[in-house]
C-alpha cells in the first residue's frame, strides 16, 4: 500500500546502530554526549514539544546508568532510555480498570515542565522519528520488566548489549526482546466495513477486529480464523496492507484487507461485546464525529489509518 509507513510508530528512520550495542568503549563515549528518555511505569517523560529528553548527566538517569538502553542514533546523536519505575512519587495513581491513564507525574529532579504521560495520549502529536523512539523505549523497557528470569532454568538473568539481550547467570542462555505478531483486519463486503467492540471498552468505541497469530499459522489463516471466531463471518481473499509497531505491551500489528463471503453476524461474547456492518456513508459520519453511537477511531492507531485509506479509495 502506498504511504504505508505513515502510520504512527512506523517509518521514523531511526538508525539503530546495532553493531555498537556490544562496544562498551563507544557506548561510554556516547553516553557522555547523548540524551536520554526516562520512563516511569511505561510512561515516557514528555514536555510541551513532545518527548522530554534530558542530558545523560542528569542525576536521575545517571544513577541508573547500568540499566540504560541504547536506542540508536537520531539526527546523528546517541539516544538512550532508562526505566525509573523504582522512583515512588508522593501520590500513586489508582488506574486499575481504566482504559486510559489520565494521570501525570513530575519528578523533583527533572525539569519542572517535564511530566510522565501515557503514550496513548501523546502519540498523535509525535513526529515519526520521536514516535519510533518512544515505541522502542517503551517496548524494550517492558520486556526487561517482565523477563528478569530465565525461561529455561528460572534463575535471574542480566542485561547485556546495551539492553538488547539478556543472559542467564546460571545456564548462560541468551534471551532477546519479544514481539508478538497480531493481525488487524479491514473486513469488507460491498460498501460496508466490519467493526467490533471489546467488552472492556467504553460505550461507543468500535474498531477493526484483531487477534494474535498462533504458532504454525499464516497471516491469512489468522485473519480468517479470528473473524470466524469472533463474528461467525467467513472470509475469502486476504491481502496485506501495512504494519504498525504497537508497544502496548509488545505487538506488531499486521494490517490486512479481507473479503467477507457471508454477512450474518454471530458474536462470541467471550471475544467481543458487539459487532456490526457499517456502510461507507455512516463511516464518513463517524470519522467526522457526527455519529450518535460510534466514536471516531482513536488517533494514532492503525485501525483508523486503514479505515481512512479505505474511505479515500487509497488502499492500493
Amino acid at each position: 500500500m502506498q504511504l504505508a509507513e505513515q502510520v504512527t510508530f512506523g517509518g521514523g528512520g531511526l538508525d539503530r546502530a546495532a553493531l555498537r550495542r556490544g562496544d562498551a568503549v563507544w557506548l561510554d563515549d556516547a553516553w557522555g554526549k547523548g540524551r536520554v528518555l526516562p520512563l516511569w511505569r511505561g510512561k515516557p517523560l514528555c514536555c510541551e514539544d513532545g518527548l522530554g529528553w534530558v542530558p545523560c548527566a542528569n542525576p536521575v538517569p545517571a544513577e541508573r546508568r547500568a540499566r540504560a538502553i541504547f536506542l540508536g542514533l537520531a539526527d546523528g546523536a546517541p539516544h538512550f532510555a532508562v526505566d525509573i519505575s523504582d522512583w515512588r512519587p508522593d501520590e500513586i495513581p489508582d488506574t486499575l480498570g481504566l482504559f486510559l491513564d489520565p494521570s501525570e507525574q513530575r519528578h523533583p529532579d527533572l525539569p519542572e515542565d517535564h511530566l510522565f504521560r501515557e503514550l496513548r495520549r501523546v502519540m498523535p502529536g509525535l513526529d515519526p522519528l520521536q514516535a519510533e523512539l518512544a515505541a522502542t523505549a517503551k517496548g524494550i523497557c517492558e520486556w526487561h520488566r517482565t523477563h528478569r528470569f530465565c525461561s529455561r532454568c528460572g534463575q535471574p538473568s542480566r542485561m547485556v548489549d546495551a539492553g538488547w539481550r539478556r543472559v542467564c547467570e546460571a545456564c548462560s542462555t541468551p534471551h532477546f526482546p519479544r514481539t508478538d505478531p497480531c493481525v488487524i483486519m479491514l473486513i469488507l463486503q460491498g460498501n460496508s466495513v466490519l467493526l467490533g467492540r471489546s467488552p472492556g471498552w467504553p460505550e461507543g468505541m468500535f474498531s477493526l477486529l484483531a487477534g494474535f497469530i498462533e504458532p504454525g499459522e499464516s497471516v491469512e489463516a489468522a485473519v480468517r480464523r479470528e473473524v470466524a471466531e469472533e463474528t461467525g463471518i467467513r472470509v475469502g481473499r486476504v491481502g496485506y496492507l501495512a504494519s504498525q509497531p504497537w508497544p502496548f505491551p509488545a505487538s506488531l500489528m499486521l494490517g490486512c484487507r479481507g473479503e467477507a463471503l457471508s454477512r450474518e453476524i454471530t458474536v462470541d461474547p467471550a471475544e467481543i461485546a458487539e459487532a456490526r456492518w457499517v456502510p461507507r456513508e455512516e463511516m464518513l459520519a463517524v470519522i467526522a464525529g457526527e455519529s450518535a453511537d460510534i466514536r471516531p477511531p482513536r488517533p494514532g492507531a492503525i485501525a483508523g489509518y486503514l479505515i481512512r485509506r479505505w474511505l479515500a479509495d487509497r488502499l492500493d
